[in-house]
């Protein structure tokens, strides 16, 4: 067999083992090792490549950013600092029809800026928005979708666990890239105000709410500038602290995860949201996520590493050169594989599946990389919302526990609304690369 045949049916049986449910990470080194066995004909080559990359993919220094911000994601999830930045936010829109929708997205949308965790993000506001919505008279599906729509600026506005893993496996800068994604999640909250505004003039049935929709109830408490500037300050300390550090040069991305869980974890304890039980709880959840993460990324190096092997990204270049496709015909076959691979697995997967083969001929397209992280975030964010396996949805369902009248399908119904405005951003960020370039 030739290399590009083996390339080829090591995508195939990764595909079919993948939707036979083995973990994607497992896939990976099963089928880069059998490729390197078949295409060499040498079981310890195989063998020795596997111990190579287990020891080589995550012995950088960079690859601690992952772990500190999963932690300081994690510590300011449990803080309260989600529901101080809602209160501020509902205060602030109250008097806007859907103003209480307005106010998860902008509430998120802060919240984005000190996690980098789309998953915390839906699980905080599950918990804040969704009841309170609810109470005023929204519909189950507008109070979810609203929430899981929002949950996805996690990944976008910086920091961001997928910027991160993008810059890992691409050799980018991870600032360059947290910076690039300023904007473009800037754009896809106001996006998303908009809609819900106009949603709620052109679809009252779909958003409910209308009785609380020009002013507060009388029982509503009305925040005080002290108060407001009381709730708001731990957040914008940690975000000055954080991002300033990494944009004014002061920190490493890494250094940055540092001071950040350093400082999530001295406000939580200053609000007194912090015992042993729960700083254990959050221990065990940021190994589980890092293991879980790295396992992922060794997986990848594997699989880069036996693509390689087989000359699969020099032939597919050459074959996307002589077919005389344009770089943007490229990027396009992407994003469209990406959104598809959404429907089945989660984001980070995508990447570790997409990138390896995508890049090598991007790259030699002249595209620029960090434009290209902005799209591949927003492309696998996209499956986020979408059936069957949207797990920004299922991570709500769970939040909502078993007792709640709330189904899977109104989650999907409410998210499909806020995927669109996606797939908009998504073209806006695609024709005007300037949207991520500008602040660089």
């Amino acid at each position: 067999m030739s290399g590009v045949e083996v390339a080829m049916g090591s995508i195939a049986l990764m595909l079919v083992l993948i939707y036979a449910g083995l973990h994607v990470a497992v896939s990976l080194i099963l089928v880069s090792f059998l490729g390197v066995w078949v295409l060499r004909d040498n079981f310890d080559l195989a063998a020795n490549m596997l111990v190579v990359a287990f020891k080589d993919s995550i012995t950088d220094q960079l690859f601690g950013v992952v772990p500190l911000f999963v932690l300081m994601g994690l510590v300011v999830s449990i803080s309260g600092m989600g529901r101080d930045t809602f209160d501020v936010a509902q205060q602030a829109f109250r008097r806007i029809r859907g103003g209480l929708g307005v106010a998860t997205v902008a509430a998120n949308a802060v919240f984005a800026a000190i996690t980098g965790i789309s998953i915390a993000s839906a699980a905080v506001f599950t918990k804040v928005a969704v009841p309170e919505m609810r109470r005023r008279g929204y519909t189950r599906q507008f109070s979810v979708g609203v929430v899981a729509g929002s949950s996805v600026l996690g990944m976008l506005i910086p920091p961001s666990l997928l910027f991160i893993l993008y810059g890992i496996l691409t050799e980018q800068s991870v600032g360059s890239l947290f910076i690039a994604g300023v904007l473009p999640g800037l754009l896809l909250a106001v996006t998303y105000g908009v809609g819900i505004v106009a949603m709620a003039y052109l679809t009252p049935g779909f958003v409910g709410g209308q009785q609380a929709e020009a002013g507060h109830g009388a029982d509503e408490h009305l925040m005080g500038w002290g108060e407001i500037a009381a709730k708001l300050l731990p957040i914008a300390a940690l975000v000055a602290l954080v991002l300033g550090g990494i944009y004014g040069g002061l920190f490493t991305p890494t250094e940055a995860g540092g001071a950040g869980a350093a400082g999530a974890l001295v406000i939580a304890l200053v609000k007194r949201r912090l015992d042993w039980r729960a700083f254990w709880q959050v221990l065990v959840q940021t190994g589980h996520t890092t293991a879980s993460i790295c396992f992922l990324i060794i997986g990848a190096s594997l699989y880069s590493r036996m693509l390689a092997f087989t000359g699969m990204p020099g032939w597919l270049g050459t074959t996307v050169l002589e077919a005389g496709l344009s770089a943007d015909g490229v990027v396009l076959a992407m994003i469209a594989v990406m959104v598809l691979l959404g429907t089945i697995l989660d984001s980070s997967s995508i990447l570790l599946l997409v990138l390896p083969i995508a890049v090598p001929i991007l790259n030699g397209l002249g595209v620029d990389l960090i434009w290209l992280g902005v799209i591949a975030i927003l492309a696998v964010e996209i499956g986020l919302l979408t059936p069957p396996f949207g797990i920004a949805v299922y991570v709500i369902k769970s939040t909502l526990g078993a007792e709640s009248d709330i189904t899977l399908g109104h989650i999907f119904r409410g998210a499909a609304p806020f995927a669109l405005m996606m797939v908009l951003v998504l073209a806006l960020v695609f024709f005007f690369p300037a949207i991520t370039t500008a602040l660089l």
